[in-house]
């Protein structure tokens, strides 16, 4: 079926531009082009006002509306994960499980794999959180998960063929050879929950370690002598940065230094939601452990930060309204940013011929009205 859209302003993931139609053939993009030149005989939707753009990528989504994926890794708490982040403008996403049971993980790479064989509308693969992380960052992983990384986890993990593998690891517990092994394979490898040095995390990144997760959080601060995880992950140009863009994870201020200090197109909206995000209820179960929404923000009963409640139009409200983040660069930490993290930017996080049709349709405040995931 080849439609149009047309009546709003469209961000096509470098600049925006008004009076223009986007046409969709099928899954894809066929062409962008003045309305006034539009055919005829093109069935048209009239959006009538709003703005037209790129649809959301989140790489770290643990959970929303009530479902939890580490509780039960399946392919039907996939969709119900999937469903919710879509009504907040996430057309793209990686699942992804924390540091659990090997039997977890295995349930967890196999309902990925199974999604994406049923064409789930919106997922790309999987992040893997854990369990090779350090004890000394971890957050609100448990520590009775956490393990040393061997050669079989490499092989299990490179060869899970569900989509996009990112894996989060610390850099001061996995050994240099198995980073570079696991980068060999295509595993987009991300450095978190530790207290690596500076050094060690620069060894990973040469080792082909591609990004960092949630920056400053659960990771070793910079000081004048040390720069640690947050100063090596600020400096370095060419990796990725995720950033929970919450007002509870980061200070603004704290923001603002990264936001200046790291090159726009390395900078990436994530969410770290759980199942209180998207419309899930006020409190869970995180593997035994009680977790409850207090204000905005998620802890454990000890006030460990335990993921988010956040949702991705949100994070982008909060850049552009909080730190006054232009508008257009905001739409590309959501979208372009991920897209070429995750090495997808040839087909995802922009709007012209040849792409796949993931669009979101906000309004003027920032707010979703609709999303297409390939042209539905």
């Amino acid at each position: 079926m080849t439609f149009a859209l047309t009546g709003a302003r469209v961000f096509d993931g470098e600049s925006t531009h008004t009076d223009l139609a986007v046409v969709i053939d099928g899954t894809h993009i066929a062409d962008v082009v003045p309305a006034a030149n539009l055919a005829k005989d093109i069935k048209t939707r009239n959006l009538n006002g709003g703005l037209l753009a790129p649809g959301f990528i989140d790489v770290q989504v643990n959970g929303g509306g009530g479902a939890l994926f580490n509780d039960s890794p399946t392919v039907e708490c996939i969709r119900r994960i999937a469903e919710s982040h879509r009504k907040f403008g996430t057309t793209g996403m990686l699942p992804s499980v924390i540091t659990d049971t090997p039997d977890v993980l295995a349930k967890a790479i196999a309902a990925v794999k199974t999604a994406r064989a049923k064409n789930l509308p919106g997922i790309l693969g999987i992040h893997i959180e854990g369990p090779f992380l350090d004890v000394e960052r971890r957050g609100a992983h448990d520590a009775r998960y956490i393990r040393e990384m061997t050669e079989g986890d490499v092989v299990q993990i490179a060869g899970a063929d569900c989509g996009k593998i990112m894996l989060t690891l610390a850099p001061n517990r996995v050994p240099v050879t198995l980073v570079k092994a696991l980068s060999e394979k295509g595993v987009l490898v991300s450095l978190g929950h530790s207290e690596a040095s500076g050094a060690d995390a620069t060894r990973a990144l040469g080792a082909g370690a591609r990004a960092f997760t949630h920056v400053y959080n659960a990771m070793s601060q910079m000081s004048g002598r040390e720069p640690g995880m947050v100063g090596t992950a600020l400096a370095d140009l060419e990796s990725f940065c995720g950033f929970i863009a919450d007002g509870y994870h980061v200070h603004e201020t704290a923001l603002r230094v990264a936001f200046a200090a790291k090159p726009l197109s390395r900078l990436m909206l994530v969410t770290d939601a759980m199942p209180t995000a998207a419309g899930g209820p006020d409190h869970f179960e995180l593997q035994g452990r009680s977790v409850k929404r207090v204000g905005g923000k998620l802890v454990l009963n000890d006030g460990t930060l335990a993921g988010s409640n956040l949702v991705m139009d949100e994070a982008v409200r909060y850049c552009v309204g909080r730190l006054d983040v232009n508008l257009e660069d905001a739409l590309r930490m959501a979208s372009l940013n991920p897209a070429s993290f995750l090495k997808r930017d040839h087909d995802l996080g922009r709007i012209r011929p040849g792409y796949l049709a993931n669009l979101v349709h906000l309004d003027d405040a920032l707010h979703v009205l609709a999303t297409w995931i390939e042209g539905k």
